[in-house]
């Protein structure tokens, strides 16, 4: 099983849907599709689970992923509901289309939004935006800009540290160029202090051919580790890797970063701390498709991964895989299938999970 080497276009109709194979006795649901409020283009999808119990998907959608009739929307598993509910807009900059929602409620129970608005013609004219709701998602506050840097962004859930500051993954992309991810992109974090409301930057995680959206985990008193999504291009090759970097300054400071032995498809990963202290990781385990998707575990803060389950496997494309734990420590996954027209989601156990050993 790989191991870490440092020790660390566009939708104008309705798609035709691709083969869907799923893993072995996972229950994968369809939460919304082409067809429902939100427009024929919905990805990527991030989701929190409210203190109430609900479950709570945030996307941003449209006819078309550089339209700028793109907003956040967000539907709702209510607790004991079999149905999610229709989809509203909970931001929309006129003119100018959002994207790249993140959903999650702090420990103090504000539900925090964060998106950006796109300024241009690409990605690389992007800020990052928040808004707040104090009363479980009823209501919501006017937006902030958390960024003004041009080319900011944000899409990985934050964490909070044992110090209780909270840390979001944002990053720049560099290059204007809507095919490729330039060799300046970076990633790094918004440091926040909810007793004082201050914000601050960490130091950036730099890689040779550039990367974007970490998902960041604390292993133990000062240390961190971070998964990035590698920069370059989407065509066939043979040198495409998940990045890492290592903090041993409780995040402010971060190693260069260096290709993992997990393939990555210019994708979106998923990187979380399991109650249990084991890490999870799903993935596209392919050099340029983004399919399998693939759920692997480590019990050794990411230097081995000997667990390996197939979310959905076959002819398409699963992006953005985005996972929580619950309180009930259930696993919710979210990703998104059909070029970018639907949102899935399915529940795992992390007793599922170490029933997938590969004895590689």
């Amino acid at each position: 099983m790989p191991q870490l080497t440092t020790v660390l276009m566009v939708l104008g109709c309705l798609a035709v849907l691709a083969p869907f194979t799923i893993g072995a006795d996972l229950d994968i649901k369809k939460v919304k599709g082409p067809k429902d409020p939100g427009g024929t283009y919905k990805h990527p999808a991030t989701i929190a689970e409210l203190g109430n119990g609900d479950l709570y998907v945030a996307f941003f959608g449209g006819s078309g992923e550089y339209h700028p009739d793109q907003m956040v929307w967000v539907t709702r598993l209510s607790k004991g509901a079999t149905q999610w509910s229709n989809p509203e807009v909970i931001a929309d900059t006129p003119f100018l289309g959002d994207g790249n929602a993140v959903i999650w409620q702090a420990p103090n129970n504000k539900v925090w939004l964060f998106y950006l608005t796109r300024y241009g013609e690409s990605w690389s004219f992007s800020r990052v935006k928040a808004k707040i709701s104090m009363d479980d998602t009823k209501t919501w506050s006017d937006p902030i800009n958390l960024t003004w840097e041009l080319g900011t962004m944000v899409q990985g859930a934050p964490i909070v540290t044992r110090s209780g500051e909270y840390l979001l993954p944002v990053y720049l992309e560099k290059g204007n160029d809507r095919e490729s991810v330039g060799p300046d992109s970076n990633a790094y974090f918004l440091r926040i202090d909810p007793k004082t409301g201050a914000w601050s930057e960490t130091g950036r995680i730099r890689s040779k051919r550039g990367c974007i959206q970490a998902n960041v985990v604390e292993l133990s008193d000062k240390h961190f580790l971070a998964y990035c999504r590698r920069g370059g291009g989407y065509g066939p090759g043979s040198e495409g890797y998940i990045i890492a970097s290592e903090s041993h300054d409780g995040g402010q400071t971060w190693s260069e970063g260096k290709d993992t032995a997990f393939p990555n498809p210019n994708a979106a990963v998923s990187l979380i701390k399991l109650k249990s202290g084991r890490l999870m990781l799903v993935y596209n385990d392919n050099m340029y498709e983004r399919t399998p998707l693939v759920a692997t575990v480590s019990e050794d803060g990411g230097k081995t991964w000997p667990y390996r389950l197939v979310i959905a496997d076959g002819n398409n494309a699963y992006g953005y895989p985005y996972a929580i734990q619950g309180k009930d420590e259930r696993i919710h996954l979210v990703f998104t299938s059909d070029k970018r027209s639907t949102i899935n989601y399915v529940e795992l156990t992390e007793q599922r999970l170490l029933s997938s050993r590969s004895g590689k």
